[in-house]
């Protein structure tokens, strides 16, 4: 593009003055970022305060469409969704920006829009900084937050991934209250109803794209559930230290392991699961396994699930103490009162104005998931209903009206769609009048009566033993019951002194175990506040490594930003080059061409008149009567004709000269017409 403007320079668009900005590391050139449609500039107004800066986004010749007029214009209304502020923009057409346009004809439908301050998802992502659980939680929040309110009015932003994720929320620059902590940036592929599709469609960025979706595009409703998932993730994610150790680059995962089994998947899994809780593992996990994107979950759903984190339940060995609380920390190491003075955290002001808006939202998603289910169910679509009624019931409360309501309409609606058969009554007898109940029972009658008799002899003969029996069974019980009864005193007697030793040496235990317990607590103590002290200093010396190593990577940033422009500036004189050359060379065949076709058609010209002059000469000779002189130029004749036949039949008379010289040919009595 010709359009390469220095920093100081001042453009008018639409009344106002704009001064193009300074790059902050490289102050000799101007602040401009290079996209995959075109480079966007920073324009600040002359009179306007740093946070009002504008962006103008210079379009590469094949994406600078009239059709961005119209789309512009429906984006307007959709400015004021949070996280959304690009939407309000100006398109520079010939009618409004005619005298701009053509001193500078690369802004051709050129976008003016909101400058957003901050660094991308994607510099937090390569720079290895690791958040806070507190920021980690804001990011995702307002993430969650501003893909819900897109899905709600049928919106999707199709190329979500971690450059076009900006993070206001680390600006440097003050911005005014109310700023979304996240903004999403080049918005042209959006969809929508109102809009038209894009004539050249995205397939999705490395990291974020889901290979079972469809690469020939992405355009639709449910475009950004999956990568959003995996941002969210990334945000969760990024408060640990070994999911930022183990990140692929430019993104957490490589686009190969994209919902694949692999090491990176389950760290985080893994991650999530032991700071963020259950809740939010299965929604990432339906994401990864999911088999189209309309399964992913819904903004909405994540949404509702990370407003019930409380700041109680954020790690506590990922919260770094404020500078506001070292003071209290150091004299509590120093006092002994580690226990009476813990630092106070709490998160910036304007992350718990972001996290009040969004609780306030939460009962708002879950009446319209409820809403959305009832809507289904009287459209007489049980099986989404029944899906719908499912996500919402893990996130109600148990026990509340809305979640016995819940828990009823997917009974209703599993028995609706399984539907149970109706049990067949066994027919069974009564087990008196089976079969082999009466042949068992008369089997039983038959031994008894075979064996009375015997019974009567037995008997008589040892009635006289067992009287005796009897007498020395009962002297012998006597004798036993009496040594029992010793024995059993004895053992009363042992077991009451066994008790007594064991209660008194339970006792000195008791008294051992107290002494060493509490011996055990004023070490902890001790140690609680040497381990705090040592956490402190650790906490100071990193906090200046970071310091100076932040400074040498802006450093190195800038050399390396620098020599990406020269390599650019390079680049681009050598694609002109090489862009005239291919012009010049083209003009020289083109030329060539001209000159032939010119040489050509003169040539036919003589050769229509050669033909004539031999057409009049063979008529000449057969006329004197002299056949051969006639035959051979009639086939000079014919063998000139035949060389462009197609041209010389539209010239005149000659197509009608050639047939009378072919018929000649043939039949050397034909008689030459005079033309």
């Amino acid at each position: 593009m010709s359009f390469q403007p220095n920093p100081g320079d001042e453009l008018i668009i639409n009344g106002t003055a704009y001064v193009v900005g300074r790059h902050p590391a490289a102050p000799g050139l101007a602040y401009a970022q290079a996209g995959r449609q075109g480079i966007v500039y920073q324009l600040n107004a002359k009179n306007g305060a740093p946070h009002e800066a504008k962006a103008l986004k210079v379009f590469f010749p094949k994406f600078r469409i009239p059709a961005m007029v119209y789309q512009s214009e429906h984006m307007e209304a959709y400015g004021d969704i949070p996280g959304l502020q690009v939407c309000k923009r100006d398109v520079l057409t010939p009618e409004r920006n005619g005298s701009l346009i053509a001193e500078q004809p690369d802004l051709l439908y050129a976008v003016l829009m909101p400058w957003v301050h901050g660094m991308t998802w994607f510099d937090c992502l390569t720079d290895q900084r690791q958040l806070e659980a507190s920021d980690s939680l804001a990011l995702a929040r307002a993430l969650a937050g501003i893909g819900s309110a897109m899905e709600q009015k049928g919106l999707a932003h199709c190329d979500l991934s971690a450059p076009n994720v900006m993070l206001p929320f680390f600006s440097e620059v003050e911005l005014p209250q109310g700023t979304s902590a996240v903004e999403l940036v080049d918005v042209e592929q959006m969809y929508s109803t109102k809009m038209d599709r894009p004539d050249a469609l995205l397939a999705g960025s490395p990291g974020y794209a889901a290979h079972r979706t469809v690469h020939s595009g992405l355009w639709s409703a449910y475009a950004d559930r999956f990568a959003g998932a995996i941002i969210i993730g990334e945000m969760l994610g990024w408060s640990d230290r070994v999911v930022v150790d183990k990140a692929w680059g430019e993104s957490y995962f490589d686009q190969h392991e994209m919902q694949t089994p692999c090491e990176r998947y389950f760290i985080l899994l893994k991650s999530l699961e032991s700071r963020w809780g259950s809740k939010v593992v299965e929604l990432f996990s339906r994401a990864w396994d999911s088999q189209d994107l309309s399964s992913c979950p819904t903004f909405g759903e994540w949404l509702v699930v990370l407003n019930a984190v409380t700041e109680q339940e954020i790690p506590v060995d990922a919260i770094e103490p404020e500078p506001a609380a070292t003071e209290t920390i150091e004299s509590a190491a120093v006092g002994g009162l580690a226990s009476e003075a813990a630092p106070s955290l709490s998160a910036p002001a304007p992350l718990k104005a972001e996290q009040t808006a969004l609780e306030q939202g939460e009962r708002g998603v879950t009446d319209k998931l409820f809403r959305q289910a009832r809507d289904l169910e009287q459209q007489n679509k049980p099986a989404a209903a029944l899906e719908v009624y499912r996500s919402l019931y893990h996130f109600v409360e148990d026990g509340s009206p809305l979640h016995v309501e819940v828990s009823a309409a997917i009974t209703g609606l599993e028995e609706q769609l399984n539907p149970k058969k109706p049990e067949q009554p066994e027919k069974s007898k009564a087990w008196y009048r089976s079969k082999a109940f009466i042949v068992t029972t008369a089997a039983a009658v038959v031994l008894l009566a075979a064996g009375i008799p015997a019974v009567n002899i037995l008997a008589d003969q040892s009635n006289q033993r067992q009287i005796e029996a009897a007498k020395q069974e009962e002297a012998a019980k006597a004798a036993k019951a009496a040594e029992e009864k010793l024995a059993a005193e004895q053992e009363a007697a042992q077991k009451l002194l066994t008790e007594k030793q064991r209660q008194k040496a339970e006792q000195q235990a008791k008294q051992q175990a107290l002494a060493a317990q509490k011996q055990q607590e004023e070490q902890k103590k001790q140690q609680a506040l040497i381990d705090q002290q040592v956490k402190y200093e650790a906490y100071l010396a990193r906090k200046e490594q970071n310091k100076q190593a932040a400074a040498k990577l802006a450093k190195q940033k800038a050399y390396d930003q620098q020599a990406k422009y020269e390599k650019y500036l390079a680049l681009k004189k050598e694609q002109e080059a090489r862009a005239a050359q291919e012009e010049a060379a083209r003009k020289a065949a083109a030329e060539a061409e001209q000159k032939q076709k010119e040489s050509m058609h003169a040539r036919n010209k003589e050769n229509v008149l050669q033909l004539i002059s031999l057409y009049n000469k063979a008529y000449a000779s057969q006329e004197g009567g002299s056949a051969a002189k006639a035959k051979s130029f009639a086939k000079r004749f014919r063998t000139l004709y035949d060389s462009n036949p197609s041209y010389y039949r539209s010239i005149g008379e000659v197509g009608y000269r050639a047939s009378s010289i072919y018929n000649f040919l043939g039949d050397t009595n034909f008689r030459l017409p005079k033309i």
